[in-house]
């Protein structure tokens, strides 16, 4: 099928009605395994998207980390690509959209994602990417500010030195420990508002803010299944890093069409 019999997502359409309720329900553990089984099979079906999605990770994760260490700011490159990763709810837009083209029976053509993703960056999901930046940002400014609290400004000639002091240390364990501490509570506070806001925004016509509350509440609603959901993809993006954000080619693909389907499965919307 051609793009141009795609059906409109929703959230593209400018309409004047009142946009329906969201509905959220309790998260149960089948719907984390069940949606992690449909996200794995939209990969098998779309590799070679997914796998370009996927690319754009693995050079974008390696980039920064050069960038880093070309200028002499070698110490950073961790929390740098840490706070690469918290992009991936927007980047992974146009895998949410082959979800939602596959489960309509459409065929995703690359093409047509990229056209989407332009054309979204006048609507809502521009503005819940601006949310997602923001974060970045302030990820980013709290690492240099608890470097200054802890280390101070000193310099570090290589990467080795710096985790020298890091280990070795009672500042450097002291920073080591209040990073990871913050860094949660931003990798928290992201994962809490976005975790199906933007896929909700492609799905259906509201705005960003009331996208970032049903996503909170589904959050809030399950605490146990979310929070260690979110650990597992935590666990699971870490461990695609390792070996040069090499693993970041397939498991962040399949995260954004398993997050399109745990959105279709615990949110739904109030009959008109």
């Amino acid at each position: 099928m051609s793009d141009n019999h795609l059906t409109v997502p929703t959230g593209a359409q400018n309409s004047q009605h009142k946009p329906a309720k969201p509905i959220v329900r309790q998260v149960t553990l089948e719907d984390i395994t069940s949606s992690l089984k449909l996200g794995i099979l939209d990969f098998v079906k779309t590799p070679v998207i997914g796998l370009t999605f996927g690319a754009f990770f693995v050079v974008g994760g390696v980039l920064v980390t050069l960038l880093s260490f070309w200028v002499d700011m070698s110490y950073i490159s961790y929390p740098l690509a840490c706070g690469f990763l918290l992009l991936g709810p927007f980047a992974a837009l146009g895998l949410y959209e082959v979800s939602r083209r596959l489960q309509a029976g459409e065929t995703p053509r690359m093409s047509g994602l990229f056209t989407l993703m332009w054309e979204q960056r006048r609507g809502e999901i521009a503005w819940m990417a601006f949310v997602v930046i923001f974060i970045q940002f302030l990820w980013m400014f709290k690492v240099h500010l608890l470097l200054a609290l802890f280390l101070g400004m000193q310099g570090y000639g290589t990467f080795l030195q710096f985790a020298q002091t890091i280990f070795e240390t009672s500042d450097g364990v002291l920073f080591l420990i209040a990073g990871h501490l913050v860094g949660a509570f931003f990798a928290i506070l992201l994962f809490a508002v976005s975790v199906v806001s933007f896929p909700m925004l492609l799905d259906t016509e509201v705005d960003f803010v009331t996208a970032m509350i049903t996503s909170f509440k589904v959050v809030t609603g399950s605490p146990v299944i979310m929070v260690g959901w979110g650990l597992l993809i935590t666990a699971i993006l870490m461990a695609s890093m390792i070996p040069m954000f090499v693993g970041l080619l397939v498991t962040l693909p399949v995260l954004g069409h398993t997050t399109w389907h745990l959105y279709k499965r615990v949110v739904s919307f109030e009959e008109k």
